[in-house]
């Protein structure tokens, strides 16, 4: 088809008059757009940006497969123009993520578990932010794992009050720098943790209420630091090793709100760890366990420990072959005793512990190991008011009372866990 050319319009500057109308039908635009390889585009509806038909029939029915796009027999420099599609909510009907406030989705993220929420973090900027909330952060539970102490720290920075992992793996230093951790509740039972990497997450702990440390290497540098923790409630060294008694004394004398104190089976302790716990323990602790310690705990021990604690309520002395009846009068001067624990102390003969019926608050008696099944019995009809041999275990300090399996340190729990092995 041969084009005619458009008439040149005459310059502004011209003596010709440039007042005119143009004569142009517009049934004959169609024509001249195909010429053009250009489709036209039909009228447009409100909100639709000049979209196709066949396109806002698609947006309407999305259960409808699209249709297949023709190639074109002409020129290849066909082409279609398609303007972006201005959504009306009309045709999309429910609530758009992006529209639910801040509070809402943190609802939802906290029902998340740790590698769900480390994935979200990934989907938009705004979703990054919610998830370094410190409300998502408030409990952390990575029992059994194998750890990277930089992935411990960068977890910790991030907000976390209560941390539970016992029975963990970390063998390495800590390399990152750190800012001090908010951390109050700590775990950490019975892991494997190499004396730098520990060092290193302690010394950046200041605010710890609740502790337990039990069956890990210790050392002076790391008890030191404990130290700064004034305001521990709980601390439970049980199986510790490694430090001195001097490092004992200064954690002692720094940690004057300790309640509840575990200084059971340090397989290292000798008579002068015994003495600096007797010695300096705080006086306003109610529960105590010193079991474990054969001929290193002495009944002079007793006298200086319940003359400095007056308020105790629950004393462990098992395994203490040096103890015999000669110190219950002591006990007598515990206006609170409730639990008393003298398991294996072979020494005492098990028909002196009747006097023990005449401490009037006590409710429990653990005696395994002195008492004969046969002697069992009449000691239990003799001492109606106590329950004796109830308990095969301590209670004291440790953060899961309960054999079951559950998340609570300390009553406690922890809700944001590590639930597949394979999220490593």
């Amino acid at each position: 088809m041969h084009r005619k050319h458009l008439q040149e319009i005459p310059d502004q500057s011209s003596n010709v008059a440039t007042g005119f109308t143009w004569g142009w039908d517009s049934s004959k635009t169609s024509e001249l757009l195909s010429g053009m390889g250009v489709s036209a585009l039909e009228k447009e509806e409100v909100d639709c940006e000049n979209i196709p038909q066949e396109l806002l029939s698609n947006l309407g029915h999305p259960q409808s497969p699209p249709r297949k796009r023709l190639k074109s027999k002409g020129n290849d420099k066909d082409f279609v123009i398609i303007r972006r599609p201005k959504l009306n909510k009309e045709n999309f009907p429910g609530v758009s993520w992006d529209s639910l406030p801040d509070e809402l989705l943190l609802g939802i993220f906290s029902c998340l578990c740790l590698p769900e929420l480390l994935r979200v973090s990934g989907v938009c900027r705004r979703w990054y932010r919610l998830t370094l909330d410190e409300s998502l952060w408030q409990t952390l539970d990575l029992t059994g794992r194998n750890l990277h102490p930089d992935v411990i720290g960068r977890l910790l920075s991030r907000g976390v009050i209560a941390f539970r992992c016992p029975r963990s793996f970390v063998d390495q230093p800590l390399v990152e720098h750190f800012s001090p951790f908010r951390v109050q509740h700590m775990d950490l039972s019975n892991s494997v943790i190499n004396e730098p990497a520990l060092l290193a997450i302690l010394s950046r702990c200041s605010k710890l209420q609740n502790l337990s440390l039990e069956g890990l290497q210790l050392s002076d540098p790391i008890v030191n630091n404990l130290a700064q923790n004034s305001n521990l409630v709980r601390l439970n060294l049980c199986g510790c090793s490694g430090f001195s008694e001097s490092a004992l004394k200064t954690l002692l004398c720094s940690c004057s709100r300790l309640d509840e104190l575990n200084l059971s089976w340090c397989f290292d302790f000798t008579e002068k760890h015994v003495q600096v716990a007797v010695t300096h323990v705080t006086e306003a602790v109610t529960q105590l366990n010193l079991s474990g310690y054969r001929k290193n705990l002495q009944k002079t021990d007793i006298c200086t420990l319940i003359r400095r604690c007056p308020n105790l309520v629950h004393l462990d002395l098992s395994d203490s072959i040096m103890l015999k009846n000669d110190c219950f009068p002591e006990f007598l001067q515990l206006n609170y005793l409730q639990h008393l624990s003298l398991s294996r102390c072979y020494d005492i003969i098990p028909e002196t512990l009747l006097e023990l019926g005449e401490i009037p608050t006590l409710k429990t008696l653990q005696v395994f190991g002195i008492v004969p099944d046969g002697t069992l019995q009449l000691l239990r009809e003799a001492l109606p008011h106590l329950q004796i041999n109830c308990s095969h275990f301590t209670t004291i300090a440790r953060p899961t009372i309960s054999s079951k399996k559950n998340q609570e340190i300390w009553g406690i729990k922890c809700h944001l866990t590590l639930q597949k092995s394979s999220c490593l």
